[in-house]
Formats: structure tokens, sequence, C-alpha cells
């Protein structure tokens, strides 16, 4: 008697932790099948590591839905055409970096940035074997670099601390971060070609540093935003705070499962790229480092807000827009306040 009562008893509580897995888990699948959800065009960078394993998170669980929203997922290959899309009204909410979105609210005012999407990368880096140990050596020296792209305003910007002209004491030149694959090779080299250093943006310099293919003279943080349309604020209000709610959730998933959504990521991306590449590229975020979900941030700090001008200043000094903005009027944190609440 006693032990069929003990197997009985062990039933219950197995049905009991079933039956509260199964409901923790609704929590992600079974809003919106009584209810309407607003569709949301969500315009994302397809190559773009960290802001990739988000979107991917969002596009694989049913967390938005968790807060009444259908995403709409619009993927493109960099920041120019995506800002392309935003003009053309094709998407809601881009994730993008400081650069792009500057740009973008350079042509179109009517767009608001609500919210911090990640920090990520930019590199300024050598031949494995280059006699170069600092932005100072870069003197005479060729320097090839994305124009238009936050790894120029980088790069620039390192030389001038290391009191160069960057006009006079350094060849700076235009190649484009894809170009850089066919060039750094070996293991070995001293130069790339006629070329001394380069500077880029993740993930491409953390494909070269986790095969010992470079040796970084210095990393800059890029802030990236996320931002929202104006037009589809006002018809739908509690949109922002929605996809706010869903963000937060979306990093601790991310945070709670790396593996999962690097995968995710990468197969989608279609990137020959290892896990620790993916490490290095997004060892720049606290968000994938915090104890709790009650420590991620995404709100945007004084040095953000700093960066974010310098970004919007580099891309008018640089002539790829007709006038200056001052980044802070864009944005507005009331929704994020909100959301916390």
């Amino acid at each position: 008697m006693r032990i069929k009562l003990s197997i009985l008893l062990i039933i219950i509580i197995l049905i009991m932790v079933g039956y509260y897995g199964f409901q923790k888990y609704k929590i992600y699948s079974s809003v919106g099948k009584n209810e309407s959800l607003t569709n949301i065009n969500i315009g994302w960078q397809i190559p773009w590591a960290t802001e990739g394993q988000l979107t991917q998170v969002l596009k694989n669980t049913d967390i938005l839905k968790k807060y009444g929203l259908q995403g709409d997922f619009k993927g493109f290959s960099s920041g120019a055409p995506l800002n392309e899309a935003a003009l053309a009204g094709d998407v809601d909410v881009l994730f993008t970096a400081d650069q792009p979105a500057a740009t973008l609210l350079a042509k179109d005012p009517n767009w608001t940035i609500i919210g911090r999407l990640m920090y990520n990368r930019v590199s300024l880096y050598v031949p494995p074997l280059s006699p170069i140990n600092s932005v100072a050596d870069l003197k005479g020296k060729t320097v090839a670099m994305p124009f238009g792209a936050a790894a120029q305003r980088m790069a620039l910007k390192a030389e001038k601390d290391a009191n160069l002209d960057p006009k006079k004491d350094v060849n700076n030149i235009n190649l484009d971060i894809y170009e850089q694959s066919d060039l750094v090779r070996d293991l070995n080299a001293v130069k790339w070609g006629s070329i001394d250093a380069m500077a880029g943006f993740d993930p491409t310099p953390a494909i070269f540093e986790e095969k010992g293919l470079i040796k970084v003279l210095q990393t800059g943080k890029v802030v990236s935003l996320i931002v929202m349309s104006n037009k589809f604020i006002e018809k739908n209000p509690d949109a922002p705070m929605q996809f706010l709610k869903a963000f937060y959730d979306a990093y601790d998933y991310y945070r709670s499962n790396i593996a999962q959504a690097d995968n995710w990521f990468k197969d989608d991306a279609k990137l020959d790229i290892t896990p620790k590449a993916l490490e290095i590229s997004a060892s720049i975020e606290p968000n994938l480092k915090v104890d709790s979900k009650s420590d991620i941030r995404i709100d945007l700090t004084n040095e953000d807000l700093t960066i974010m001008q310098e970004a919007a200043d580099f891309i008018f000094d640089q002539g790829l827009v007709k006038k200056r903005l001052e980044m802070k009027n864009f944005v507005d944190l009331s929704y994020l306040k909100k959301a916390l609440k």
C-alpha cells in the first residue's frame, strides 16, 4: 500500500511539473490566438553579428506575439539599402548603427530613436608579423578602410589622437569590407600587398582575429539603435512599448541560449564563422554577461549620445549629408520608461 501511495504521489508531482512547464511555455505561444496582432515590418541586416542573433530570436520564438505584435522581417545586406527601404516606407522599425541612423534622419526626420540596439566593434589592425605596434607607427603608411563606415570614423579619430594628420601623415584609401578577406589570408604576413593596415567592422575583424590573421592596434565602439517610424507610432501608439518589452525578452533569451541564437544566425546569414569569432564580436555587448533580466539595459547614456553625435558630425564633415544633426533631438526614451513600468 505504501509503495502504491508513493508511486501515485510521484505521478501527481510529475503531472504538476509538466503542467507548470506547459503554462510557462504558453506565455510565448498562445498570445494572439484570440486577439488581433499589430503587424510590424522589421528591417534588419542579415550578415551583422549580435544584431543578427537578436533578430533570429524574435523570428524563431513567439516573443513578439506575447506582446501583441506580428513581425514581418525584411533583411538587407547593409545599412544603405535598409535606409532606402525606410525612406520608401517599407519598414516600420529598423536595426541600424549610429552613422546610418544619422544619414536616415538627415534625409527624413520623421523617425524616432526609441532605444539602444547594441554596442558593436570597429577595429584597426595590421598583419600578424607587422613591425607596426601602435597607431603612431602608421605615419607614412597606407591604411585601407570602407569609406563612409564607422570603421573610417574610428580610424581617422585614432590617427588624430596619435598626433597624426589623416590627410598628410597617413595614406588612407577606400576598400570595401568584403574585399578584405581576399587579402587577409597569410599567418606570416608583414604587409597585405601595398597595404600596411586596415580598419573594419565586425564580424569581419572578429573572424580574422580568431584565426590569428591580424594584430589589433585599437578597437572602437559603435552605438547601434532601434529606430521607429513616427507615422507607425501615430497609428499604433502602444507599439513602441510593446516592441521594447519584446526586445528585452529577446536579449534575455539570447544571453541564456547563445549557442542556439548563434546557429540560427549562421544558418540564415550563411556565414562561415566559428562560435569563438561570434563570441569575440559580441564581447563588447554587456547585456550578454548580466546575471538577470533586470540588469539588461537598452537605454542611452551620455557617453552613447556623445558617440552618436560624433557619427552625425562625421557624415556631415565628410560631405555625406547636407545638414548637421543634433542626434539627441531624435531620441525619445519615454517609451522605454513606460515599457519598464
